[in-house]
C-alpha cells in the first residue's frame, strides 16, 4: 500500500462513517453503556431504537471495545462497555472481518434510524415518496441494484469496490448493477478518474507539481508501485492505494484498457490546461466540462460498445455522449457554487457572472441576491440545452442495466436543476433533492417512456418558476418548449395516476407503516443478534 496505511472504514449511509479499533484493558461492566449513549453529546449516535438494541446485551469479559466516530459533528463519540466487547470474536481484526452480525445491526440501527425518520418526514407532502422509501427498504432496491457476490472476487478487486462505495454516492449503486465484465471495467474506469480528479481538486499541491502529474497520470496505470500519499482531499485513499487500482486495470481486457488509458490521458491534459487559466467564456465552460465529464460520457459509451451490450453506434456518436457528461457536470457546478467558492475554486464562467457582479464571490452577499438568481437562471438554462441530446442518447440504449446506469443520473440531474432554478439557497448552502425523491426516481427511470415523463414533469416545474423579470426568460422558455416536444409521449402512453385517498391521509398511513416496519425490523435484528451471541 505504498508505505501509507489507509484506514478501513465501515460506511453505514451516505454521510456517516464509523471507524473502529481495539482498546487495551478488560471491560467488566455493561451498565455504563446505555448511560453514555443517552447523554446529550451522543445524540448523533443514539435513538430509542438503539436503546432497545443495547439494553438486552449480556456481559462479557473480552478485552475489546467499539469506538464509533461520526464526521458529521466533528467530535468523536465512543461506545465502551462489556456489551461492546461481546460484539467481537476472540480475535478481532482491523479490517472488520470478524464483526458479528449483531454489531453490524447495532451500528446500522444507531446510525441510520434518525436519518431514516428524517427522510420520511421530508417526504410527508409527497405520499408516493414514502411508499417508495418503504418499498425500497423492503427489497425493491434489488430489482435495479442486484447484490454482488464479493466472495468470488480477488482481494484487490474487493478493495476496488470498497473504494467505489466510499467515494461515490451517485454512481456506486448503478455501476454495481451493470451486467457482466462491463461492471468491473466501469468500476476501474471510475476509480482511475476519481484519482485523477482528486489530484486536480487538491489545492495543497503546488502547480509545478500538479501539472506534470495530470499530464502523466495515464502512464501511472502501467507502473506497479506508483502512488501519491501527500493529498489532503477526502478521497485521498484512491491515490494512496493506487497500486491496487492499477493492478485491476491491468487485469482488464485490452479493449477496455485502451479506452480507459486514452480518456485518462485526454482528461489529464485538459485539466492541466484549465489549472493555469480561468473558465472565461461560455465556450470555455463547454470545453472545461468536456474535459472533466464529456470525456467520461465518451469513454463510457465506448466501453458499452466494447462489451457488445450496446450497438457500435453508441460508442461512435461522441456528440451525444459528450452532452450526457456536460449535462451532469454543469448541474454539479451550478449546485456546488458555495462549496467551490469557499475553497477558492471558480467554475462558473466569467462571461455569465460578470454580467451581474464584479466578483463571483459577491453572489453570496444578501444584497446581491437578485443578481445572483439572474446568473443562476442563465446557467440552468444553458445546462438545459443538453436535455434533447440526453433524450436522443437514452433512446438508443437496449441493455437494461446500461439504460438504468445512464438514465438514473440524468433524471437526478434534471430534478436537481429544478430545485436550483431561481433558488437563493444555492448561495447559502447545498441544494439537494429529498431521499424519497431520489429513491422514486431510481425506481421509476427504468424505461424510455418513464424517463420522458420525468423530464417533462421537472421541465414543467421549472417553467412555473420563470419570472417575468428574468433576463434569460426568453431563452429559458424556448429550450423548455424544445424539451417538451422531445419528451412528449403519445396520449395512449401517458401513465395514469389515480388517488383513492387524500394525500394527507395517504402520507399518514405510509408514515405509520414505515415506522411500524422499522420497529419490527429492529426487533428482528435484536433477536437475530441474540442468537448470534
Amino acid at each position: 500500500m505504498c508505505s501509507t496505511q489507509v484506514p478501513r472504514l465501515h460506511k453505514c449511509n451516505e454521510q456517516v462513517w464509523f471507524p473502529w479499533r481495539m482498546n487495551n484493558g478488560p471491560i467488566t461492566d455493561r451498565a455504563p453503556l446505555p448511560v453514555r449513549l443517552g447523554g446529550a453529546s451522543h445524540q448523533a449516535l443514539w435513538s430509542p431504537i438503539g436503546r432497545r438494541a443495547v439494553c438486552p446485551w449480556p456481559e462479557s469479559q473480552s478485552e475489546a471495545s467499539l469506538d464509533l466516530t461520526t464526521s458529521q459533528t466533528g467530535k468523536p463519540h465512543s461506545l465502551r462497555g462489556a456489551a461492546a466487547a461481546r460484539c467481537f470474536s476472540a480475535t478481532p481484526r482491523s479490517d472488520g472481518e470478524h464483526l458479528s452480525s449483531f454489531t453490524r445491526q447495532f451500528v446500522r440501527i444507531t446510525a441510520e434510524s434518525p436519518r431514516s425518520d428524517m427522510d420520511i418526514l421530508k417526504s410527508l407532502a409527497h405520499p408516493e415518496e414514502i411508499f417508495n422509501l418503504f418499498k425500497f427498504k423492503m427489497g425493491g432496491c434489488r430489482t435495479i441494484m442486484p447484490k454482488l457476490n464479493y466472495e468470488s472476487m480477488s482481494e484487490s478487486l474487493r478493495t476496488c469496490y470498497l473504494y467505489l462505495n466510499q467515494t461515490s454516492r451517485s454512481f456506486a449503486a448503478v455501476i454495481q448493477a451493470l451486467d457482466g465484465e462491463l461492471r468491473h471495467a466501469v468500476c476501474i474506469f471510475y476509480l482511475v478518474l476519481r484519482a485523477l480528479d482528486t489530484v486536480e481538486d487538491d489545492m495543497t499541491i503546488p502547480l509545478d507539481k500538479k501539472v506534470p502529474m495530470l499530464n502523466d497520470f495515464h502512464t501511472y496505470l502501467y507502473q506497479d508501485a506508483w502512488c501519491f500519499t501527500e493529498s489532503q482531499e477526502k478521497d485521498r485513499q484512491v491515490l494512496a492505494d493506487f497500486p491496487t487500482i492499477s493492478l485491476e486495470f491491468r487485469n482488464l481486457a485490452q479493449e477496455y484498457r485502451d479506452v480507459i488509458s486514452d480518456i485518462c490521458h485526454r482528461m489529464g491534459e485538459g485539466m492541466a490546461e484549465f489549472l493555469e487559466k480561468k473558465v472565461g467564456s461560455m465556450k470555455e465552460w463547454d470545453l472545461y466540462c468536456h474535459y472533466v465529464a464529456g470525456l467520461v460520457g465518451i469513454g463510457l459509451s465506448r466501453l458499452f460498445s466494447a462489451s457488445q451490450l450496446e450497438d457500435p453506434e453508441v460508442g461512435r456518436d461522441t456528440e451525444l455522449a459528450n452532452s450526457m457528461g456536460l449535462f451532469l457536470q454543469k448541474t454539479n457546478i451550478i449546485r456546488d457554487y458555495l462549496e467551490d467558492t469557499q475553497v477558492g475554486r471558480a467554475f462558473w464562467p466569467q462571461e455569465a457572472w460578470s454580467q451581474f457582479a464584479g466578483r463571483l464571490e459577491d453572489f453570496a452577499h444578501p444584497e446581491k441576491l437578485e443578481s445572483a438568481r439572474s446568473c443562476l437562471n442563465l446557467l440552468v438554462t444553458d445546462a438545459l440545452r443538453h436535455v434533447p441530446d440526453v433524450i436522443a442518447y437514452l433512446s438508443r440504449l437496449r441493455n437494461q442495466s446500461v439504460f438504468n446506469f445512464c438514465a438514473i443520473p440524468q433524471v437526478m440531474a434534471i430534478a436537481t436543476l429544478s430545485s436550483c432554478y431561481n433558488n437563493p439557497m444555492v448561495f447559502k448552502g447545498v441544494v439537494k433533492i429529498r431521499k424519497g425523491q431520489a429513491v422514486t426516481l431510481m425506481m421509476e427511470a427504468t424505461n424510455m417512456s418513464a424517463v420522458q415523463t420525468i423530464i417533462s414533469q421537472y421541465s414543467q416545474e421549472i417553467l412555473q418558476k420563470v419570472s417575468q423579470a428574468d433576463p434569460t426568460r426568453d431563452r429559458t422558455l424556448h429550450i423548455l418548449a424544445v424539451i417538451k416536444e422531445k419528451s412528449a409521449l403519445p396520449e395512449s402512453s401517458l401513465p395514469a395516476r389515480t388517488h383513492h385517498m387524500s394525500p394527507m391521509y395517504l402520507s399518514a398511513a405510509m408514515l405509520l407503516a414505515a415506522l411500524s416496519w422499522q420497529y419490527l425490523s429492529t426487533t428482528a435484528a435484536q433477536a437475530q443478534g441474540t442468537g448470534d451471541i
